[in-house]
Formats: structure tokens, sequence, C-alpha cells
């Protein structure tokens, strides 16, 4: 894997990051904001940040990974054309 691509993977996992951290604290405030009518606070932004980070680096982690894929959507594309041309000859 060339430096090119590894910085693209790299930036990649960081905006899926991101997002998964924003999109955490987001759910996490709305729900303790109304399952408990709490104000919230610097102190519960700061407990919804920490519960969703762990979250966010596992789920990128996951998904991101080869053995997800292969898992959900089977072989890639590519292998299966190389068998079919394997069959034909």
């Amino acid at each position: 894997m060339g430096p090119k691509i590894k910085k693209r993977v790299l930036i990649r996992f960081f905006e899926f990051f991101v997002i998964g951290v924003v999109m955490g604290v987001a759910e996490d405030l709305l729900v303790i904001h109304f399952a408990t009518d709490a104000v919230i606070t610097p102190h519960i932004f700061k407990v919804a940040l920490l519960v969703a980070f762990p979250f966010a680096v596992i789920s990128e982690l996951v998904v991101d990974s080869k053995v997800f894929r292969r898992l959900l959507f089977g072989p890639s594309d590519s292998s299966n054309k190389s068998s079919k041309k394997r069959e034909k000859s």
C-alpha cells in the first residue's frame, strides 16, 4: 500500500470517526434530555462525549475492516469475475 493510499484511508477513517462521535454525542444528549428532563450542562456533555468516543472507534474499525465487508456483502465483484473467466477457459 503506497503512501497516497495510506493517507486516503487515514483521512477517510477520521472523517467517519468524527461523524460517528458527533452523531453519538447528539444522540446521547437527546436521550438524556428527553428521558430525564435534565438541563444539558458541560459536565453532561463531557459524559456523553466519553460514552460516544469508544463506540465511534469500535464501529469505524469494524465497518472499515475487509472481513466485515466480506461477511455482509460476500466476496468482491472482481474476484467473482476472475473466477468466472477461469471457469470459461
